[in-house]
């Protein structure tokens, strides 16, 4: 039997769907009052649990073969940093002790590209690179930092685990719409008049479900293996997306001046209008950060293959129209 903690999420509602299609028995542990819709039709087991409750994991993972977690609090907005530290890291924690407790045989952990700490542009990121939480810009990103290091404390005490590092994830089933769904439903509905300029590496989900079963198979213990795909301008991405759709892309380049001068008053203006943000000061930063990533580990050693990303792309479109969103 198989456990995951974060089911109801993007990456987690597909690795699902992937696992029933193998024939597993799946168990998904749900936080009270979790929307499940994503799991709508899915024969899985649902169990109550809380990750900030080590107990109730400790129960939900008697019986589990492999967990998969990948539950977390995702932020682009500051002010949550309690939140991020009690869910993401003590969380995790939680999920490390209550595997040992439960005898698990393996752990899968969902980390973040985010977690290690950004080398100058021009080099590469790669496994090797360090995690220090102390040296990384952002609050999610340090508490994914933080979490990978109670996993690797983890591994310290025995547990076998192994730990994946997704970038940008896009693709179908995305029922909460992430950052970028909500980027691809504003630009199938016209709402986007100018855009930003900056970079990021994108992967499917279902490319990134099919690396977390690859290194549940193969992975070695104690190792971890970047999920990347492809870097790709933002300027390419409105191509891509005015290409698929027939829906001509805005042509206004917003300068840096006015998008750091409009990053800082999103989160005020998101707050009073309860919107949710699209550009904030760390969502740009990270459109100008260092996104050179290399997947090569996890292409030699577990067989990952990603597809193109102008795929990807069409196949979310498809999934927003299809589900009414877009």
């Amino acid at each position: 039997m198989i456990a995951v903690t974060g089911a109801t999420g993007h990456i987690g509602n597909v690795l699902v769907r992937d696992l029933l299609a193998r024939g597993e028995e799946v168990r998904t542990i749900i936080p009270p009052f979790e929307d499940t819709v994503a799991l709508e039709g899915l024969r899985v087991e649902k169990i109550e649990g809380d990750l900030r409750d080590l107990d109730s994991l400790t129960e939900a993972f008697k019986g589990a073969d492999v967990v998969y977690h990948l539950a977390g609090v995702i932020s682009i907005s500051a002010g949550k940093t309690e939140l991020l530290h009690q869910v993401n890291v003590m969380g995790t924690r939680n999920v490390v002790d209550a595997c040992l407790r439960s005898g698990v045989r393996r752990l899968v952990y969902t980390s973040s590209i985010h977690a290690f700490v950004e080398p100058p542009h021009g080099t590469v990121i790669d496994e090797m690179t360090p995690i220090n939480p102390d040296k990384i810009i952002g609050e999610y990103a340090r508490s994914k930092a933080e979490a990978t290091l109670e996993v690797l404390n983890g591994i310290k005490n025995g547990l076998d685990a192994v730990i994946v590092f997704p970038s940008g994830v896009v693709g179908p089933h995305d029922y909460r719409l992430s950052e970028m769904g909500q980027f691809f439903v504003d630009f199938v509905k016209g709402k986007l008049r100018i855009y930003v300029d900056g970079a990021y590496d994108f992967v499917d989900v279902r490319d990134v479900v099919q690396g977390h079963i690859l290194a549940c198979e193969k992975g070695i213990a104690g190792e971890g293996y970047i999920l990347s795909n492809v870097r790709v301008t933002v300027r390419d991405l409105l191509s891509m997306l005015e290409e698929i759709t027939a829906i001509r892309s805005p042509s206004f380049k917003a300068p840096a001046w006015l998008a750091r001068i409009v990053a800082r008053f999103t989160p005020l203006y998101c707050a009073l209008t309860k919107t949710r943000p699209r550009l904030t000061t760390y969502s740009l930063y990270t459109l100008n950060a260092n996104c050179l990533i290399s997947n090569e580990k996890a292409r030699r050693q577990l067989g990952y293959s990603p597809r193109p990303i102008a795929e990807s792309i069409q196949d979310s479109i498809k999934w927003f129209k299809k589900a009414g969103v877009a």
